[in-house]
């Protein structure tokens, strides 16, 4: 986290390697957080890069480096935000993962698909605790709601995924077992 502090610390100076650097490490969480809102790719990169702007442009006024992240993705998220109010239109997620072509891959295409029917502010937290690992208070302060608030809707989400979890489960059980059962 050293290493971290002193490339904001730089970037806050204006050195704009150290920025270009902070940005490499941290966009695949920007994608993923982006994606966990927003529905095309396109409109991802659209948020991301603003997000970059606006981040540069306001360095300078991020009081704590350690905070960095934190601060970034709030700003992404608010970013995502407005563009979802601009089109009036609520627009469902899709989660991103990198897959490989196994049984896990297809069990996460599957929790994927069940992530996707969830609400969206579900959606935002479940990806920014359990994919981006953003501690409760963390999550809270991004998204400027109490921290109790937070444990509610990760509760909320675990009991929907768990409930969707089980009935596609009965479902993949059921298409594959009663065909092997008659005779």
């Amino acid at each position: 986290m050293n290493k971290m502090k002193k490339l904001v610390k730089k970037a806050r100076r204006g050195n704009q390697q150290a920025f270009t650097e902070l940005i490499k490490i941290y966009e695949q969480d920007l994608y993923r957080t982006a994606k966990s809102i927003l529905k095309k790719d396109s409109d991802c990169a659209d948020a991301i890069q603003e997000t970059i702007i606006k981040v540069y442009k306001k360095l300078p006024t991020l009081r704590e480096p350690s905070y960095f992240k934190t601060w970034m993705t709030r700003i992404l998220i608010n970013e995502c935000r407005s563009m979802l109010k601009l089109r009036k239109k609520v627009i469902p997620v899709e989660q991103f993962y990198t897959h490989q072509h196994t049984h896990e891959h297809w069990n996460e295409v599957e929790l994927k698909e069940i992530i996707e029917e969830l609400d969206e502010k579900l959606k935002v937290t479940v990806t920014l605790y359990y994919i981006q690992d953003f501690k409760t208070h963390e999550i809270a302060e991004i998204l400027d709601i109490p921290q109790g608030t937070v444990k509610s809707r990760l509760s909320q989400a675990r009991n929907e995924l768990s409930k969707a979890l089980k009935h596609h489960e009965r479902g993949r059980q059921d298409a594959s077992g009663s065909d092997g059962s008659r005779t």
